[in-house]
């Protein structure tokens, strides 16, 4: 998601949702859109109380909690027990770089072909999202291997 959104714009996208605004929903959501990195609520807290101590992590959780409820985020699992959230909520992939945990929203066609009607018997899909794990070739990455 861009990171170019000002307060403004964030204020009149959760109003046009019907919520009622406040310091905490709003510094989460912002600090959401001004992500790439999918952050775990522990991220989150992290980075909103750095300048100013404001939020607990329950908190935190009520917030996101609010705001997957609206659809301005959604929770994502890419590895086991552990719940990251982006504000990208439009349909797309992502690739896991098992090397430097950097995650990267892939398009949505890119796996537009999926052949979903070749399903067992009885099963019937209603949605599906491709996680790629690999390796990446990003410069901070390399310093990983």
């Amino acid at each position: 998601m861009p990171s170019n959104y000002t307060t403004k714009d964030i204020r009149k996208r959760m109003q046009s949702q019907g919520l009622r605004i406040t310091p905490q929903r709003l510094a989460v959501y912002a600090n959401l859109l001004a992500r790439s990195d999918h952050p775990t609520v522990e991220e989150i807290l992290t980075d909103i109380n750095r300048d100013l101590p404001i939020s607990s992590k329950a908190t935190i959780y009520s917030a996101l909690t609010v705001l997957r409820e609206v659809g301005l985020v959604k929770e994502v699992l890419l590895e086991e027990g552990v719940t990251r959230y982006d504000a990208n909520v439009q349909p797309h992939h992502h690739f896991c770089c098992q090397n430097c945990g950097a995650i990267v929203d892939i398009n949505w066609e890119t796996f537009s072909n999926l052949q979903l009607d070749r399903l067992p018997p009885g099963l019937h899909a209603e949605g599906y999202e491709v996680i790629i794990k690999g390796k990446c070739e990003r410069p901070d990455c390399q310093m990983a291997s």
